[in-house]
């Protein structure tokens, strides 16, 4: 009788035993688990946050992109506005130095001359609008006395123009725009740029906008 309850009794503290050694590798594997599980949380927690930061800051760099274009937009807005505004004044004062008949018809000499003197033709061609040809027949022998060994002929056709003239050789090979119109256009990029220097100076923080 004895050894039957012996029997069970090591049989039950073998159980035992065998339970508390289940039950600690339980939760042995259970915290493994937790941990494993844990750290795969932290990864994907870690690369949702990189994925996030990297979004962020594209949207950022967009944002700052869109800003800095809608920026020079508005600059070379600006800029043209202020060159549209210039060269009105330019032709306003221009009407207005035409009002003074003597010192405006000495212009047009010297612009005659002037193209004149670049010419190898000797025979050219004058063109202009007809005040200015009113103006130039007036004083037309004078103008061919003052240049010698050139032919010149005061078209009859006027061109639309606000003043000046246009000069081509008799073979049409050469031309020379000396119209207000051709001249403002070939000083076109200096006159934005003398805008640019005196109305919209590059400052320290801003660096010149309009280069690079």
């Amino acid at each position: 009788m004895n050894q039957v309850l012996e029997l069970e009794q090591a049989i039950l503290a073998r159980a035992q035993q065998l339970a508390d050694q289940y039950a600690e590798q339980a939760q042995k594997t259970r915290e493994a688990i937790l941990r494993e599980a844990a750290e795969r949380l932290r990864q994907r927690e870690q690369r949702e946050d990189t994925i996030a930061r990297g979004l962020s800051e594209r949207h950022y760099r967009q944002r700052v992109q869109a800003a800095e274009l809608k920026l020079q937009s508005n600059l070379d807005r600006m800029r043209w506005n202020l060159v549209r505004r210039v060269e009105d004044r330019l032709a306003e004062r221009m009407r207005a130095f035409m009002k003074d008949e003597s010192a405006y018809l000495a212009h047009l000499r010297e612009l005659l001359q002037a193209a004149a003197e670049q010419f190898e033709s000797d025979s050219l061609l004058v063109q202009c609008n007809a005040e200015d040809r009113k103006r130039l027949q007036a004083d037309w022998a004078s103008i061919e006395a003052a240049l010698p060994g050139k032919t010149l002929r005061l078209e009859e056709d006027a061109i639309t123009t606000l003043g000046g003239m246009l000069l081509r050789s008799a073979d049409g090979r050469i031309r020379v725009n000396n119209t207000f119109e051709g001249r403002m256009a070939r000083l076109r990029l200096r006159l934005q740029q003398a805008i640019l220097e005196r109305l919209l100076p590059a400052s320290p923080e801003s660096g010149n906008l309009f280069t690079g």
